[in-house]
């Protein structure tokens, strides 16, 4: 009989009004993946954080290796063996990649001085794994999200140990930095290390994962082995009900062309960028990491104003040179990165949906109306089904999928008649991104066009009406949804000859 590495017993948690875990338990053996699944506020991170030291258990025990233990803190579960890769990256931004890979275990040379060239040739070798090309000397802020996200598994990585728990470690990667992690899990896992794979992927799950263990509403709910699950079973167990047709299907015709952009440049980013889109069109820019995406998506939205080329909308030109004017002519923009830049974590829910439309809720002497507030935010909580026993609660408290709908509903108050979706379901539940697919449908057949960034395939292809596809800055095809596959989107991606029914750019 196999002994289990770790072992969580009868775990229990409670933050204030909340009942987070409610005597779950999981078990983990050695140079095993075991994946942990559920919806958003099931308990997931909840009981990897009491794994990994950074809470403690109300009621319960942990047991490492045959022996109970009780971590203080992360660095006591660091020590023995016990690394995380958290959905969110915990990176300094003022610190090289190095300096982040090795922080407080830089190695040393005489007197105590950090040996610079032993720590840059030691980063490399990481970046290798997932064939990174940056610097080692690069600072974080440099990096993109993705990138980022690379080198928080490579710090944890780095740490050797033998427990490694990684949260969403792909949701912001491509396909191909996703195969060079799943390369890498396979070749920790033959040396012996055991992983606990948390995703909303089940794809993933499938692909990588030896068992897998369903959680709902903070309690246990199943483990199974993964060769004798099916997809169907895993989303039952995990959301209590069936779930058809995640995509949902166009039901109105879409309406004429409106937007248009014409030889859209900037410098080092993307070139000669041309497309049109239609009303209620939702239209899915694909590409890997690097393409310029969203560097294109913020020239639009005037994040990053563009160098060169031309906006219109209803034949009319645009100069968009600050959000502020984007907002105006009801552009808004979805980030992909909602912690930083899309939500404001200390504020209310209904601070955070005002935000971008608070000249609506201004009266005499410049103060804001608070009942108008409240009753936009009160109803976006109702169409959009927010999660929260107040619109007061502050928005750093919801789970990822609620967080990502306020995000969404945000941007209802400019009244948006052109909407660009930056990742809109990263880090979101299989129920979460059911609804979400649902909100954007509805979006697009009251007549908004989406420009929609996605790194998940099967979302760009279960959503849009049309496909490009960029590489290296610029638009090197286009498929419309009777035409795009996952073979030829990558094929594109990855600069593959392409036979037919795609647009080149020269």
């Amino acid at each position: 009989m196999t002994v289990n590495i770790l072992e969580l017993r009868s775990i229990t948690k409670t933050f204030p009004g909340v009942l987070a875990l409610d005597h779950t338990h999981f078990e983990l053996r050695p140079g095993e993946v075991h994946a942990l699944v559920g919806e958003n506020g099931a308990g997931k991170s909840t009981l990897m954080n009491i794994a990994a030291g950074v809470f403690r258990p109300d009621f319960g025990q942990i047991i490492l290796n045959g022996s109970q233990i009780n971590f203080a803190n992360p660095h006591q579960a660091s020590q023995h063996g016990i690394a995380v890769v958290f959905q969110e990256t915990s990176l300094a931004g003022d610190l090289s990649v190095a300096e982040n890979i090795f922080a407080g275990r830089q190695p040393v040379r005489f007197a105590g001085l950090v040996d610079w060239k032993r720590l840059y040739d030691q980063t490399r070798e990481l970046l290798d794994l997932f064939e990174l090309t940056v610097h080692p000397k690069t600072l974080i802020r440099e990096l993109s999200v993705a990138q980022r996200q690379v080198v928080e598994i490579l710090k944890a990585i780095s740490l050797r140990p033998k427990v490694l728990i990684l949260d969403e470690p792909t949701s912001s990667l491509t396909r191909i930095e996703t195969d060079l992690l799943f390369m890498n899990i396979r070749r920790l896992k033959a040396e012996g290390v055991a992983f606990i794979y948390i995703s909303h992927h089940l794809s993933e799950v499938f692909h990588i994962a030896d068992r897998v263990t369903i959680m709902r509403d903070g309690q246990y709910v199943d483990t199974l082995n993964v060769g004798e699950a099916s997809e169907d079973m895993i989303v039952r167990k995990m959301v209590g009900r069936e779930l058809a047709n995640v995509y949902g299907r166009r039901r109105k015709p879409i309406g004429a062309e409106y937007f248009r952009v014409e030889g859209a440049g900037r410098d080092h980013c993307f070139r000669d960028i041309s497309f049109s889109l239609r009303q209620g069109e939702i239209l899915g820019l694909a590409g890997l990491v690097g393409a310029g995406r969203t560097e294109l998506a913020r020239g639009i939205a005037g994040i990053e104003p563009l160098s060169r080329g031309r906006l219109f909308l209803n034949e009319g030109p645009l100069d968009i040179r600050a959000p502020q004017q984007a907002i105006v002519h009801g552009i808004g923009y979805l980030t992909e990165d909602r912690k930083d830049q899309g939500l404001f974590l200390r504020m209310s829910i209904r601070d955070n949906l005002a935000a971008p439309s608070l000249r609506q809720f201004r009266v005499a002497g410049g103060f804001l109306n608070d009942s108008a507030m409240k009753r936009f935010a009160e109803s976006n909580r109702e169409c959009f089904n927010i999660i929260t026993p107040s619109v007061a609660q502050h928005v750093g408290n919801l789970s990822g999928g609620n967080q990502q709908k306020v995000l969404l509903s945000m941007w209802m108050g400019i009244k948006p008649r052109l909407l660009i979706v930056d990742e809109p379901t990263r880090g979101v539940d299989v129920g979460a991104r059911a609804e979400i697919y649902h909100l954007l449908r509805a979006l697009a057949e009251l007549g908004v066009g989406i420009i929609m960034i996605s790194s998940d395939l099967p979302e760009i292809l279960g959503l849009s009406d049309r496909v490009l596809v960029m590489r290296a800055g610029r638009i090197v095809a286009e498929y419309d949804a009777t035409q795009a596959n996952e073979e030829n989107v990558i094929a594109a991606a990855a600069g593959v000859e392409l036979e037919v029914n795609a647009r080149s750019n020269h």
